[in-house]
């Protein structure tokens, strides 16, 4: 067995190593004009009222802005949208064919023509870094010039000869870069791996040993990626790179056809269930779960708890996206054999990497969405005093607006607080046994399904999270026998 990471040379030896649950009725999926209302609210101030008129006027405008720009020509100063279709007229005699169009006339004293020629001349002028952008602004009927210092702005107008206003900004323009599984990344500029997933909190995972703890790297376009900021290898084979502000995780895998598959969650795969991965070598790639809990020697360096594949892989593909479907596996580890003969392949199950590093899987279901869990006498699964704590025992509350009662649920079948797991505890089976909060490991403790008939399940137990005794304000929760009670019925709010 070998590890498949390679340097930009040649393969690196030690970058790619070789070698009934309860039913969830899927919730309706939200039309696109909720989705925008919801934005629209959120960043404007909008209910779905306003938004409908102010989008209908602003569709409106259009035609009217095109039509008078046509008419008035060179006259014509700009248009913009304020309450209402606002339109610049250098010629007092234009308005009246301006406001007969349905839009508003506003005297100005320079044609749409010569700002935009005075910006053209902004264009052709050398600009210091420390001047950040510029456009023509037809509501104050100028050239904005944007830059660290006034003085910056004012000497790149003056060097194009071109009056400006200017505006004083601290943050520079960057270009953006997205997160996604199977594309390539270089570690310390010389070795080449693939991205596994990416994660909320900033970054993706992928194999431990393809960079260690501190180690820097690129994105596949060699643009300042980020480091490791947490790296196993060998005994496991894990890791997770922190990136820097320019890239954004996504919920995506390259599938190395033009397109992306979707990531909506971490649900675990079977022996025999087929899966595929993505790697900036072989690209992708599909076979079947042949055995988990594989424990590899990848000559002398021990590696446990890997699942082997009969998909194959190649140098460079280390550290790349497992699916199962739109369920994350994990992130290649090693193998055997190649993609021309046939091989085996294994990968570093994803669950526990989340679990280790405390993060959140980026998911098409916005990565961990978060509610109030309510139930019995309307009342909320709570952290007591919100203190989040491992083995501190959950409760039922009267619901409020604090953070003890504000759960995640970040697609891979767990429910967070404070960064901890629900969890039966001891991963007991039993009656009775307390559900508390404990590190998120993967342990099937930590796993529940919300069904469609508001039962909350652990499937390992196939038992309900409980009221004990049917007690209101402060009685702690336990796992009991499903027999659809009140008591243990419960709904996301």
């Amino acid at each position: 067995m070998r590890l498949i990471a390679q340097g930009c040379a040649a393969v690196v030896a030690a970058a790619l190593v070789v070698l009934p649950s309860t039913a969830q009725a899927a919730p309706a999926a939200p039309s696109s004009d909720d989705a925008l209302h919801v934005a629209l609210a959120r960043d404007l101030g909008w209910n779905p009222a306003q938004a409908a008129v102010r989008q209908a006027e602003e569709a409106a405008s259009v035609p009217v802005e095109t039509a008078l720009r046509t008419r008035l020509g060179d006259r014509f100063g700009g248009a913009w949208y304020d309450g209402g279709l606002k339109v610049g007229v250098v010629d007092p005699a234009d308005a009246a064919a301006v406001r007969a169009a349905g839009a508003s006339p506003v005297r100005v004293s320079r044609t749409e023509k010569s700002l935009a020629d005075a910006k053209a001349t902004l264009d052709r002028t050398p600009a210091a870094t420390d001047v950040h952008s510029w456009h023509v602004d037809p509501a104050s009927n100028a050239v904005v010039v944007s830059a660290r210092s006034e003085s910056a702005a004012r000497a790149f107008a003056a060097r194009a000869g071109v009056d400006v206003k200017t505006v004083v900004s601290a943050d520079a323009p960057r270009p953006l870069y997205d997160i996604r599984g199977g594309d390539q990344y270089v570690i310390n500029g010389n070795t080449l791996c693939s991205v596994g997933f990416s994660v909320n909190n900033g970054g993706f995972v992928t194999a431990g040993h393809c960079g260690g703890t501190g180690s820097p790297t690129l994105g596949f376009n060699n643009v300042s990626q980020g480091t490791f900021a947490g790296s196993s290898f060998p005994e496991n084979d894990y890791a997770w790179v922190r990136t820097n502000s320019n890239w954004t995780p996504t919920p995506y895998v390259n599938n190395y056809s033009g397109g992306s598959v979707a990531v909506a969650g971490s649900q675990e795969a079977g022996v025999g269930a087929s899966v595929c991965r993505s790697g900036r070598t072989t690209g992708w790639r599909c076979g079947t779960v042949q055995a988990k809990n594989v424990t590899v020697n990848y000559s002398g360096r021990l590696v446990h708890g890997l699942t082997s594949t009969t998909a194959c892989a190649e140098g460079g593909d280390s550290g790349g996206a497992w699916l199962a479907g739109n369920q994350a596996q994990g992130v290649t580890s090693g193998g055997s054999g190649n993609c021309s003969s046939g091989g085996t392949t294994l990968f570093q199950p994803l669950n526990e990497i989340l679990g280790v590093y405390g993060l959140q899987l980026t998911t098409t279901g916005g990565g961990g969405s978060t509610s109030r869990i309510i139930g019995w006498q309307d009342k909320c699964i709570d952290v007591p005093n919100s203190n989040g704590v491992e083995g501190q025992r959950l409760q039922l509350w009267d619901c409020n607006n604090t953070a003890a009662q504000n759960w995640t649920f970040p697609g891979d079948g767990t429910i967070r607080a404070f960064g901890l797991c629900m969890d039966v505890a001891w991963g007991s089976r039993d009656n009775g046994a307390a559900i508390q909060l404990a590190r998120c490991s993967g342990n099937p403790a930590q796993q529940f399904v919300l069904s469609g008939a508001g039962d909350l399940v652990n499937p390992q137990a196939n038992k309900c999270v409980d009221v004990t005794s049917w007690g209101g304000t402060g009685t702690p929760l336990q796992q009991w026998e499903c027999l659809g009670g009140a008591n243990q019925k419960w709904r996301r709010g």
